[in-house]
C-alpha cells in the first residue's frame, strides 16, 4: 500500500510538472495549484481504482490514476486566454 501511494504521488507530480512544462501559458493560476491538483487527483483516483478493482490489477490502477489526474488538471487550463494572433486581442463587450 505504501509503495502504491508513493507511485500515485509520483504520477501526480509528473502529470502536474508535465502540464506546466508543455503548456505554461494555459495555466495562469499559481503553479502550486496545478501541481497539487494533479497530486491529489492521482492519489484519490488511484486509491478508488485500487479498491474498485479489488487490488487485482495494480497496473490498471496506476494507469487510471494518470488518466484521471490529467483530466482534472485539464480543467484548470485556460486556452481562451492565449493570444494566437500575435497582437493585441480585443476584449468582448458584454451587454449591460
Amino acid at each position: 500500500m505504501l509503495v502504491e501511494t508513493i507511485a500515485y504521488t509520483l504520477i501526480g507530480l509528473a502529470v502536474g510538472a508535465g502540464a506546466l512544462a508543455l503548456f505554461p501559458a494555459y495555466f495562469p493560476a499559481a503553479r502550486s495549484l496545478t501541481v497539487s491538483t494533479a497530486v491529489v487527483a492521482a492519489l484519490l483516483s488511484g486509491l478508488v481504482s485500487r479498491y474498485a478493482l479489488n487490488e487485482q490489477a495494480p497496473g490498471a490502477s496506476l494507469a487510471l490514476s494518470a488518466i484521471c489526474s490529467a483530466l482534472l488538471v485539464s480543467v484548470l487550463a485556460r486556452p481562451d486566454l492565449i493570444d494566437r494572433s500575435g497582437g493585441h486581442r480585443p476584449r468582448r463587450h458584454r451587454p449591460a
